[in-house]
């Protein structure tokens, strides 16, 4: 079981005056704020507005932060190499999680689980067939009915002998998770909230329009990039997803179908970040493409999301794998970024467009640039200029999402006018802008608002000052 410091740190974009929620207080300290309802603050937990914390803090993989004796999450390295911050502060310790404890009786019996059959390829369940006396083509019969047919157990597999399927069921199981709320939306939109099997949450969705049936599944248990507006932070970052629960995620959602029914298309937008866990992405990625013995769904349709971390789009270019590529950009200074994207920090906007040009000319494929367009923020004449001269000339779409909004954030959808005005500016300066249809809001389930902890909303401080022009 892992230990998680329980004080709420919640971090904020302050823009003007700071009021302190009921119950906590506001640290000011050489232009650095934080909230907390605690008696410390952690120098993480200061506004992301601000300077960063010169204090250097040590322990990378399960180890302790010296500041509050909270445990830092694995991976925790790689993470950071990523954004170019290998000695630097972490933007996300483990202590800025609103921490809800999950109490785990388990058995004996349960402390020895079966190992899932969703980590073996072809060829290491082939291998597996042969030490048991079996022979290899049952193996692509095996996982044929898991990715193909939607078996649910080792029973379903009826054309299977009975005894390999007496012995797949001693050595292996499909699922290792369990749904644990399951919603549904007027507009068709189905949300699962996945507990792991260590009593990890992560939430994944399904997406209906016309005959596309979408899916938007996480990489990761939370997220620790820390994008201010965003759900899927607010509870800091556990640890990356295996192959398998990446997996997973994708035949419970191709459960919901109707038989007559397939999934068409896999966005890696839920929460984490894809790219900070890329392996295990891409291994499940390949089950996804795979036409043999996994879903038959195009490279063409399969979109991987990132924040924007150089290091790791050169090494998705190097690995030759055909997916589309989506940025989320979210304003087109780095002054203004930094503080919706704290990352942005330690990389710059001009490194991030550098990259993204990399792997255009390294796959061909088409980018395309995420805006989550934020009232009062980043959605003035003045944004939307400046987006115009950024990405005119790219081989580039620009995706805009109005705010979803989030329960406890201060954030706000821009008016219609304000949309409209903003649409007008990016088309009229020669770019290709789509602006996305809301879907599964009345759930919680459209962009930005996947999250693992909902039992409590968080405090936080309100953006004031800035106002939507039009």
């Amino acid at each position: 079981m892992k230990r998680h410091h329980d004080s709420l740190c919640l971090i904020s974009l302050v823009f003007a005056n700071i009021h302190p929620p009921a119950g906590g207080r506001v640290e000011r300290s050489e232009g650095r704020a934080a909230v907390t309802n605690d008696t410390r603050t952690h120098p993480e937990a200061l506004s992301l507005a601000f300077d960063p914390p010169k204090k250097k803090v040590e322990g990378w993989n399960g180890e302790k932060c010296l500041e509050t004796n909270a445990l830092l999450p694995q991976g925790r390295r790689e993470e950071m190499d990523l954004i170019g911050a290998k000695d630097g502060p972490i933007p996300h310790c483990t202590c800025l999680k609103q921490v809800v404890s999950h109490t785990v009786s388990m058995t004996a019996e349960e402390t020895t689980t079966k190992p899932t059959i969703l980590e073996f390829d072809l060829e290491k369940l082939s291998d597996w067939m042969v030490a048991h006396g079996k022979t290899k083509f049952r193996a692509k019969q095996t996982l044929k009915w898991i990715h193909q047919r939607r078996a649910q157990s080792f029973d379903d597999m009826t054309d299977l002998p009975k005894d390999l399927r007496a012995l797949l069921a001693a050595e292996f199981t499909i699922f290792t998770a369990k749904t644990v709320v399951h919603q549904a939306a007027s507009d068709g939109t189905e949300k699962l909230l996945v507990e792991l099997a260590d009593g990890g949450r992560i939430e994944c969705v399904l997406l209906r329009d016309g005959d596309r049936r979408s899916i938007c599944i996480s990489s990761q248990v939370g997220c620790a990039m820390g994008c201010v507006f965003c759900a899927s932070g607010m509870d800091g970052v556990d640890r990356n997803l295996t192959k398998s629960e990446i997996v997973e995620q994708i035949l419970r959602l191709q459960i919901l179908l109707p038989a007559e029914e397939r999934l068409s298309h896999i966005v890696m937008m839920g929460m984490g970040e894809p790219l900070a866990n890329l392996p295990n992405v891409l291994d499940a990625l390949n089950v996804a493409r795979d036409a043999q013995i996994g879903l038959g769904i195009s490279p063409r349709r399969i979109t991987i999301s990132t924040v924007g971390l150089p290091p790791a789009i050169d090494r998705l270019a190097e690995s030759e794998s055909p997916y589309q590529l989506a940025i989320s950009l979210h304003a087109p200074n780095d002054q203004l970024r930094t503080q919706i994207v704290p990352t942005n920090r330690k990389i710059g906007i001009e490194k991030i467009m550098a990259a993204s040009e990399r792997y255009f000319e390294a796959t061909g494929r088409r980018l395309t640039f995420e805006y989550v367009l934020l009232g009062g923020i980043n959605d003035t004449r003045e944004c939307a200029d400046q987006l115009v001269h950024l990405l005119r000339g790219r081989v580039a779409i620009l995706n805009v999402i109005p705010y979803n909004p989030v329960p406890g954030l201060p954030y706000k959808t821009p008016s219609p006018e304000t949309i409209l005005r903003f649409r007008k500016i990016l088309l009229d300066g020669g770019l290709v802008a789509t602006f996305r249809q809301r879907k599964g809001d009345e759930i919680q389930a459209a962009c930005g608002q996947l999250r693992r902890l909902r039992e409590r909303e968080p405090e936080v401080v309100g953006i004031q000052g800035m106002k939507s022009e039009g």
